[in-house]
């Protein structure tokens, strides 16, 4: 099973929380929204913080499928995932994020949009890694997901709105016994997300919030 970067199914860290689709598991097929291009823009950016974002290109779904929006020049890109047609998830990766881990999400929210299965687009992402078509990351890759602007979806389908500002460190076919969690899937620290599979990372809470205007319908902000 491969899953995307947004849609994991978060466990409780040390306690209980809502299971949030931010995979291939949760993720439903059907047409994703578009923002108004300059909101999308900003929500992209508010992943992570300035300091990283200020200088990334930054992605914008058009309604087929994502485009450049703004070029960058140092190495990290942001976008806002779909993994339901109603969720907005931004984030930025790094460099080797944005060459690896990047490309296999973006297809697989193209392939949700056209409306195909999710066998068929595990199928598709896997001969894309058996190929060389994608790739996983050489080095721990970074992804931020820090925006107050998150609109997340449950397993049940349910809005739940957003749940914690974290960061995603990809490490293939990490699991949980590496970090000494043993049959754990999650510790007060870290969770190992799709634990021994190409696409496996830690997810680690952060402090605060980037805070960014309310993206969501009746806001003023041109989502359609």
């Amino acid at each position: 099973m491969f899953r995307s970067p947004v849609a994991i199914g978060l466990a409780l860290l040390g306690s209980a929380l809502p299971a949030l689709a931010q995979s291939t598991e949760g993720g439903q097929a059907g047409p994703r929204s578009t923002l108004d291009r300059n909101v999308e823009v900003a929500l992209a950016r508010s992943a992570g913080p300035a300091l990283v974002t200020e200088d990334a290109t930054v992605l914008a779904w058009s309604g087929d499928g994502f485009e450049v929006a703004e070029e960058g020049d140092n190495g990290v890109t942001c976008y806002v995932a779909r993994s339901w047609p109603e969720s907005l998830e931004p984030h930025c990766f790094d460099e080797e994020g944005s060459r690896t881990i990047l490309p296999i999400h973006l297809r697989q929210m193209e392939l949700w949009h056209r409306g195909m299965s999710k066998a068929a687009i595990d199928a598709e992402i896997a001969r894309g890694l058996a190929t060389g078509a994608f790739r996983v990351p050489t080095r721990p890759a970074m992804s931020y997901m820090m925006s107050s602007g998150q609109r997340l979806i449950s397993d049940e389908g349910h809005d739940v709105g957003r749940w914690e500002p974290h960061l995603m460190i990809y490490f293939p076919y990490l699991t949980e016994s590496d970090l000494g969690l043993g049959a754990l899937a999650s510790s007060d620290a870290a969770v190992v997300v799709d634990p021994g599979t190409p696409l496996s990372n830690i997810m680690i809470v952060v402090k605060s919030f980037v805070e960014v205007a309310d993206p969501t319908p009746g806001s003023g902000d041109g989502h359609r």
